[in-house]
């Protein structure tokens, strides 16, 4: 039997969809060649980190209670350092997600008095308590941190000139998100960031410039602490656990800023010398080896994705032959009924939990309800296929990740197939 007559018997793809995502599919494969060349460079970088640690057997033996002495821990932080151009990383598995990482770093480096500025726009929605912009008990707001927020300029580019009005003698940290979060605009490549962090330190040299790193790490061949940045943040179950990592987040960059989010997470007196890691650690330096290849097939899933709902007339960002800087894939879809199917479609399409249904919910961080398909083997992680939005005008959904490119594929069909039955899409 074929794949089309396999996909049509055992998925219910119909010839119609498959031909047409067929013929999508050709239309792309010279961006794909682009991707291949970006993690044939990550992959040889993270290679030459794990052999300059020289990593052996004797690392992957974890530790337990306070997590003293070890050994693999120090090696898989200084791994994380060296692929990203950082002078110290923290990577631990008591760091729940990437809004925990991101806590850690503002809270252990603001004080009250300080000032925070986002450069980049509003940011993720599950940051607004963390920072106050939606009242919170526990916010920076409410420790006395002042926040301003920088909106974009109509194109999308970072507004320099606010910016520099913005900065006071009171501005501790200036942030940069990477990824769109749940905006339906462009990212920020790296080149943009080295512009805006020499910009920020024309100004102020001592300012910290924290980049939320969240599903940007391995979309290109350096990372903004290649470039100045003097912290990366993100999360192990997004592009750098490689879909094997069980939890986690990290920290990198410059050392004061790196122990200052370890006495948050931690205690002032543990900083980066405690923690367990529980036998995690092979589970997350393998993950990490792994992770250019799986960014790479993330990123062509995407790009198909923009492809074949490009071709129907749908609004995507970025567009199927545009420069990409993070993984995730927003299409405007434009009702909730659509959105409702689509992530039926990739959930149907999961190798876990496939037939479930997803259902708008509210949730912890999030002030509209959202829909969220994820059929995963580790819960939560957005770097196996997933997709989410908050059920809001204009019905924006956003879709990432994909452990292997031919099921980020079969995904996409599916959620195609299942609004076609249901009379939400015609060719």
């Amino acid at each position: 039997m074929n794949t089309k007559d396999f996909l049509k018997e055992k998925f219910g793809i119909s010839e119609q969809v498959f031909d047409f995502c067929n013929d999508a599919e050709t239309a792309i494969l010279p961006q794909f060649a682009a991707v291949d060349d970006i993690a044939d460079h990550n992959q040889a970088k993270v290679l030459w980190a794990m052999q300059k640690s020289g990593l052996t057997d004797a690392h992957f033996h974890g530790t337990t209670g306070y997590g003293f002495n070890d050994i693999g821990r120090d090696a898989m932080e200084q791994i994380y350092a060296d692929s990203f151009g950082a002078d110290v990383a923290m990577v631990r598995m008591q760091i729940t997600s990437g809004t925990h990482a991101l806590s850690c770093a503002l809270f252990g480096n603001l004080r009250h008095g300080d000032k925070l500025i986002y450069a980049t726009g509003q940011p993720y929605d599950s940051l607004h308590r963390v920072i106050g912009i939606t009242p919170t008990k526990g916010s920076l707001a409410e420790h006395g941190v002042e926040y301003e927020q920088i909106d974009q300029l109509p194109d999308g580019r970072i507004d320099f000139k606010a910016l520099e009005r913005a900065i006071t003698p009171k501005t501790k940290i200036v942030a940069l998100q990477r990824s769109r979060g749940y905006a339906f605009h462009r990212s920020y490549d790296v080149a943009e960031i080295k512009e805006a962090i020499e910009f920020i330190k024309s100004i102020r040299k001592d300012v910290f410039v924290m980049v939320d790193n969240c599903y940007g790490e391995f979309v290109e061949r350096i990372e903004p602490t290649d470039v100045g940045a003097d912290a990366i943040v993100g999360s192990l179950i997004k592009n750098p656990g490689g879909g094997i990592a069980p939890t986690g987040g990290y920290v990198a960059g410059c050392e004061e800023f790196v122990v200052n989010s370890a006495n948050r997470l931690f205690a002032p007196s543990l900083t980066l010398e405690a923690g367990s890691t529980l036998g995690t650690t092979p589970s997350i330096l393998k993950g990490f080896f792994l992770a250019p290849s799986v960014v790479a097939s993330s990123l062509k899933t995407a790009i198909f994705m923009a492809e074949v709902f490009g071709r129907l007339g749908f609004k995507t960002s970025p567009g199927s032959t545009e420069k990409r800087t993070d993984i995730p894939q927003a299409i405007r879809l434009g009702s909730t009924e659509k959105m409702l199917a689509f992530c039926k479609g990739i959930q149907k399409a999961a190798p876990v939990d496939s037939y479930f249904q997803p259902e708008p919910d509210h949730m912890p961080g999030y002030s509209d309800q959202v829909v969220f398909a994820s059929g995963s083997f580790t819960q939560g992680s957005t770097i196996e296929l997933s997709a989410d939005g908050p059920i809001r005008p204009p019905y924006d959904v956003y879709a990432q990740g994909g452990l292997t490119w031919y099921h980020g594929k079969i995904g996409v069909m599916v959620a195609l197939n299942e609004m076609v039955a249901d009379g939400l899409v015609k060719f």
